[in-house]
């Protein structure tokens, strides 16, 4: 009986050539899209879940309730040790901080060769490996990181560092200061860990390179890259050790301050996805993608359910005819079930096969490790069966039905009419289904491209075009003053500054108090290391007072328009004010413009800007594109004479700015190129359906035309069904994506406005695809000879 179906579903699909190709490159393009999603999702979600104990393990976060709660993956150095020594709710609690870049060199090898390492080096406590599953494949696992100056690197650092000689025993040093002897050799990192550190030292040294890091008195700031681990004991749970953390306060901070600084913890299974502690991949990006996913498949099975409801009455006389003979009703349901799984098979197959030809492309879009195992996962390879299942049922169940149930004399005397198939009422909606996808789609991705073109249009309140940031390894006054001389003779430079970041960087938030006031103000300010050269270098404009005098050290400060307006005085009337910022005073000479000093996802925080050379990390430096690679071989000869036992490191600081947007661009890119497979897909299906009717109308377009029909009356004969239809499914789509891209839009602090242009622009694009997919077939219609049109029935 199988080998009977499967003979005779071949031989029907063989015969409907073009009915099975649409079906088929449709389906192919929807399993493949379906299945990178599914990829790309499975990646995330998997981030971190490799350790053995990972429900059990925590991570302390921040919460500063000032004027606004702001959130901070990290914690003030001393919150781990306290919270070890006061509470017993913990197996282990360790505390990492990271220093990045750092620049790791071999002392006592030939060449002294020299590594900027981009993900810093780990300080950890030894507790960090008993809480992170990191194997370790050479070393003791009883004494690491307890010993100092020693030193656990990954198996892809030893072999970069050394080739293939033994590593154990082996000397690196760290930023020119401290000799590290390696004593454990690391697995190389999964990919799906945000823990991209290869080289781990003990917390023991740290001391040497951030002293306030390493103390245990800096209870009143804290910074993303120290943070703190726990492995809570089995039956603790979360929520009682967060009703302590309020007690905690109390007994380490005084006054407002026990309100300020709040704790809890954070699941490990949270870290990857949530943006408020820093996350890297929100959740509601992959609800989104796996919503368009769902929606890919939706719109292949539509197409199929159309064109074969269409066809049905095709194949009225066959069904009638194997009743007639005995058939039953589930032997001709289960007849169209293999049809169409023989069609699904050969779908999933040609998908996997644009899979493997667009690797490349795929691995850059989607930003995984998307290679030739890709179809080893052993999820993956659980998933595919039920999506075939799946979509195998959802688009061959109702045309198999529809048809098993013609009544056989009916279907032997041609009684049979398309409300026997499920009429045009039926498909009408399917193809509303179709429109309303589309058009959701392209609507939300002319939202994001305009807020994308928004965001990389607007003033950002400073120059960034050919400013070339770079790195100052040591901020010493001799060092600083050569490199300045230096600088100042090279032609192709206009302008250079020293500073500790650029205007959009986070320069971290300060406590500050105004002029004679007596308390400090319930707001952090945002303090810029910057010298005399800020200002003019990346063209912030100054709005009263002065700029700053060549110092040093602090004694002045500049200050921009949103502080002046939280401290509630007058533009004038700042000036010559003390300021006092954590236990630095200064007087305020100058008011600056409003820049944004972070991307457009924050608002622009209350900022000011002093100068301490001591404090400078960077050189910012302007320079003319003309002979641009010229210039730049100069700036390294430079930088060479003045640091020769570092690594010249920089970026372009509009490349800098770019990476505030970069999840998003990657979101839109994705996005952008699901939406026009989407597309692709519909207009599949309309084809094959405008084909259809063409077929059927063949002999009524040929009696109009002998009675006068112009072309135009044909083509609307065609066409003003299916704009009725996209009129409807714009009626559905246009409030649902405005309400859902405004829930994406929430995310930036700055956003445009969804207007009525969109929505017409959206319409316009959808109407002109289903114009051209609809009047290729309609026109070949319209200009069949109508002799051969009365003739064909």
């Amino acid at each position: 009986m199988l080998y009977n179906y499967l003979k005779i579903a071949l031989r029907n699909l063989k015969r409907k050539r073009a009915y099975t190709l649409i079906n088929i490159v449709g389906l192919a393009l929807g399993f493949a899209c379906a299945i990178l999603i599914f990829s790309f999702v499975k990646y995330h979600l998997s981030f971190d879940t490799f350790h053995s104990k990972k429900d059990r393990i925590y991570r302390i976060v921040t919460e500063d309730h000032m004027e606004k709660v702001f959130y901070y993956p990290g914690t003030p150095p001393p919150v781990g040790k306290a919270f070890r020594n006061d509470y017993t709710f913990s197996e282990k609690v360790s505390r990492v901080y990271i220093m990045q870049p750092r620049l790791i060199s071999l002392p006592f090898s030939a060449e002294n060769h020299k590594f900027l390492e981009d993900q810093g080096v780990a300080f950890a406590e030894p507790g960090f490996f008993d809480i992170m599953d990191f194997p370790l494949i050479k070393g003791d696992k009883k004494n690491l990181l307890t010993e100092p100056n020693t030193a656990l690197v990954t198996e892809r650092i030893a072999k970069k560092y050394f080739g293939d000689a033994n590593p154990i025993g082996k000397i690196i040093r760290i930023e020119n200061k401290q000799d590290f002897r390696i004593t454990g050799i690391l697995a190389d990192l999964p990919q799906n860990t945000d823990r991209r550190q290869e080289i781990y030292v003990p917390f023991s040294n740290l001391k040497e390179y951030n002293s306030w890091a390493a103390g245990d008195d800096g209870w009143d700031g804290v910074s993303s890259n120290f943070q703190c681990f726990v492995l809570l004991k089995p039956g603790i749970s979360p929520s009682l050790v967060n009703k302590v953390f309020p007690a905690f306060s109390r007994k380490y901070y005084d006054g407002d301050y026990e309100l300020e600084w709040q704790y809890r913890l954070q699941p490990l299974s949270d870290i990857h996805f949530n943006p408020d502690f820093e996350g890297k991949m929100s959740r509601r990006n992959l609800w989104a993608l796996s919503l368009i996913g769902i929606f890919l498949i939706i719109t292949a099975a539509v197409n199929f359910i159309n064109l074969a409801t269409a066809q049905a009455l095709n194949r009225a006389r066959e069904v009638g005819i194997r009743k007639a003979l005995g058939g039953q009703r589930g032997q001709l349901f289960w007849q169209f079930i293999i049809e169409t799984t023989i069609i699904n098979v050969i779908a999933m197959l040609l998908a996997f096969v644009l899979i493997r030809l667009t690797l490349p492309f795929l691995s850059v879009l989607l930003d995984i490790p998307v290679d030739n195992h890709f179809f080893r996962d052993s999820y993956l390879l659980l998933f595919l069966p039920l999506l075939l299942v799946l979509v195998i049922f959802l688009s061959g169940a109702y045309p198999g039905l529809v048809m098993a149930g013609f009544q056989p004399v009916r279907a032997l005397k041609g009684q049979l009419s398309q409300k026997h198939v499920g009429g045009f009422s039926l498909r009408r909606g399917l193809v509303i289904i179709q429109f309303v996808i589309s058009q959701l789609l392209i609507i939300g991705t002319l939202i994001i491209v305009y807020q994308m073109h928004y965001v990389n249009q607007i003033n950002m309140g400073f120059q960034k075009d050919a400013i070339i940031m770079v790195r100052v390894p040591s901020n010493a006054k001799s060092k600083i003053s050569t490199l300045r001389s230096e600088l100042s003779r090279l032609p192709a430079v206009e302008k250079f500054s020293f500073c500790n970041q650029p205007p959009p960087g986070y320069g971290g938030g300060r406590e500050m108090v105004y002029d004679t006031r007596r308390r400090r103000e319930n707001y952090d300010v945002v303090l810029k290391w910057g010298d005399e050269q800020y200002l003019s270098t990346f063209g912030l404009q100054l709005l009263a007072g002065r700029n700053l005098y060549p110092s040093d050290t602090t004694r002045e400060y500049l200050v921009n328009e949103t502080l002046v307006k939280k401290l509630g005085v007058r533009n004038e009337d700042v000036i010559g004010k003390n300021a006092k910022l954590d236990d630095v005073n200064g007087t305020i000479v100058g008011l600056i413009k409003d820049f944004h000093n972070e991307s457009l996802h924050n608002s622009i925080a209350p900022l000011a800007i002093a100068s301490r050379t001591r404090s400078y990390e960077f050189c910012a430096v302007k320079i003319n594109t003309v002979g641009l690679q010229a210039t730049i071989s100069a700036l390294q000869k430079v930088w060479a004479q003045v640091y020769p036992d570092n690594v010249f490191q920089s970026e372009f600081l509009d490349e800098r700015i770019a990476q505030f947007y970069k999840q998003d661009q990657r979101i839109q890119q994705i996005i952008q190129t699901f939406t026009a497979v989407a597309i692709f897909i519909a207009c599949l299906g309309l084809y094959g359906l405008v084909s259809f009717m063409a077929a059927r109308k063949t002999k009524e377009v040929g009696v109009r035309k002998v009675l006068g029909a112009s072309i135009h009356s044909i083509l609307w004969l065609f066409g003003k069904e299916f704009i009725r239809l996209l009129l409807i499914a714009f009626v559905i789509a246009a409030p649902l994506s405005w309400y859902i891209m405004n829930k994406w839009l929430e995310s930036f602090a700055y956003r445009i406005s969804p207007g009525i242009e969109i929505f017409i622009l959206a319409i316009f694009i959808t109407l002109s695809i289903t114009g051209l997919t609809v009047g290729y077939t309609s026109v070949k219609a319209a200009l069949m000879n109508p002799v051969k049109s009365l003739r064909s029935e």
